[in-house]
């Protein structure tokens, strides 16, 4: 695998740009594991910077189960409506709604706590620093609602 084919494996994993996955690549020698703890390092630096910056965009997602017997609504906000309108942060806001349906929490704060379902390696408040680097904006969740009969 040349560096190329290298960098953009570790782009694919991690959602991160070009430049911070090169740079990462070079800190560990190529190896890709260890590349990623950096950049997940780095991620959780910048969220912590970007933590106080206002959010005056978002979504609000909803995720209804096959048997309609169940459904979840997210409201994740974010600082620009460019990234509001990305499909990539989308995809993010309706993976959230998915992870309240089937994770039943009673706030938001237990919500970002619990075992990402997609990646129950990491939680879902390690996912938010994610979005934050890959972005670079502020991301909040809003609120979690989940409905069942």
């Amino acid at each position: 695998m040349d560096n190329f084919d290298t960098i953009r494996e570790l782009r694919s994993r991690c959602g991160a740009s070009i430049s911070h996955c090169k740079k990462a690549l070079e800190e560990t020698g190529g190896d890709i594991e260890k590349a990623l703890a950096v950049l997940r390092r780095e991620g959780a630096s910048i969220a912590a910077k970007k933590a106080s910056r206002a959010t005056h965009a978002g979504v609000v997602d909803a995720y209804v189960h096959a048997d309609r017997r169940l459904a979840a609504l997210i409201k994740v906000k974010c600082e620009t409506d460019f990234v509001a309108r990305n499909e990539e942060f989308r995809a993010f806001a309706h993976d959230l709604a998915m992870q309240a349906a089937a994770m039943d929490a009673v706030n938001v704060e237990e919500f970002l706590e619990q075992p990402f379902i997609k990646d129950p390696k990491k939680t879902v408040h390690d996912l938010v620093k994610e979005v934050i680097a890959k972005f670079g904006e502020n991301v909040e969740v809003i609120s979690v609602t989940r409905l069942e009969l």
